[in-house]
């Protein structure tokens, strides 16, 4: 079952460079930065209100994150992200529903939680990851 918003993920070029935005002008607090080389990827967590915003900076060229970037070199929102009990169950019943599956089991991602991204070309555009607290 869904249970929130758990974060937007933001690409940028750069987490370095996007820091005085988040923090200076939004007035945002970083709470953590941490690299997830399974996904090639750094990134750095913001709380507002209980979701979070979760910069992504690619640590490769062929990482999903500099591949987005590539096609939109400003960088923005690249996806959004559900809490959910059981991302394993969500990916199955969105299967079930005839969804497309990027993942069809559950990996790990940021934060010691298990991800699982579905397909933006059966999701009205918006690339959606499910996300729940690992369970090993």
């Amino acid at each position: 079952m869904l249970k929130k918003i758990d974060h937007l993920g933001i690409a940028v070029t750069s987490i370095e460079a996007a820091l005085p935005y988040y923090q200076n002008v939004l007035g945002l607090k970083l709470d953590r930065v941490e690299e997830v080389a399974s996904q090639k990827v750094k990134t750095a967590f913001f709380d507002i209100g209980g979701v979070w915003l979760e910069l992504l900076e690619p640590t490769s060229p062929d990482s999903p994150i500099a591949k987005y970037l590539e096609k939109n070199p400003s960088g923005g929102i690249h996806h959004l992200a559900f809490l959910s009990d059981n991302v394993g169950n969500e990916l199955t019943a969105a299967k079930d529903k005839g969804i497309k599956l990027i993942d069809e089991t559950p990996r790990g991602g940021a934060g010691n939680m298990d991800i699982g991204f579905l397909h933006p070309k059966t999701t009205l555009g918006v690339l959606t990851e499910f996300c729940s607290p690992a369970k090993g």
